[in-house]
């Protein structure tokens, strides 16, 4: 049998974000899962360092990693229009569902339950989830910061709205990392050196 699901998955590179806003720099959701990996790395050695937490740091990257996999099918739908209501939410959450079993089928049988795991939340696991949400707002939050810095005021009640949806969150660890790190992201490279 020939499996096209990391076929698939290498065609995250082609599905930008942000399409309804005028980007300086473009993102596609293969960068940006790279960086929620990162964050959500960071965030879950806070909550162990920190809050004397117990999560496994490189489970939340992992699952940071595949939490927008289904985009490659769905597209990256933008947040207001995904929120825009109840209904539209829930219609949303079927089509995601649907992608999800969609890329499974692509796996060979004895891997399907291995990767389900890493596409959608799980009860067992929701800990590492809040902090991967938390870290995904996050990235959305230096993108704003990236293209304020390039000039771009298209971005400005972004940035705005996506501070207030993190501190909403109640993440201590992410409120952390807002003070801790996100400050770097507003300095030019000799400033970081």
């Amino acid at each position: 049998m020939v499996s096209r699901f990391f076929a698939f998955i290498s065609r995250m590179k082609y599905i930008n974000r942000w399409s309804t806003m005028r980007n300086t720099i473009t993102e596609n959701i293969s960068e940006h899962s790279l960086d929620v990996a990162f964050i959500a790395h960071a965030l879950a050695l806070l909550r162990n360092k920190r809050f004397g937490g117990n999560v496994d740091p490189e489970r939340c990257a992992l699952l940071a990693m595949f939490h927008d996999v289904t985009e490659i099918i769905t597209g990256d739908l933008p947040t207001p229009i995904k929120y825009y209501s109840r209904e539209l939410r829930g219609a949303y959450d079927e089509i995601e569902k649907k992608a999800e079993d969609t890329l499974i089928s692509y796996l060979p049988d004895d891997l399907k339950e291995d990767y389900r795991p890493l596409f959608s939340r799980t009860e067992e696991e929701s800990e590492l989830w809040d902090l991967v949400k938390a870290a995904d707002k996050i990235s959305a939050l230096i993108k704003c910061i990236e293209e304020r810095q390039m000039g771009n005021t298209e971005f400005k009640s972004a940035e705005e709205s996506t501070v207030k949806a993190i501190r909403d969150l109640k993440v201590p660890e992410a409120d952390i990392f807002l003070e801790e790190f996100i400050p770097a992201y507003s300095m030019t490279l000799d400033e970081q050196a």
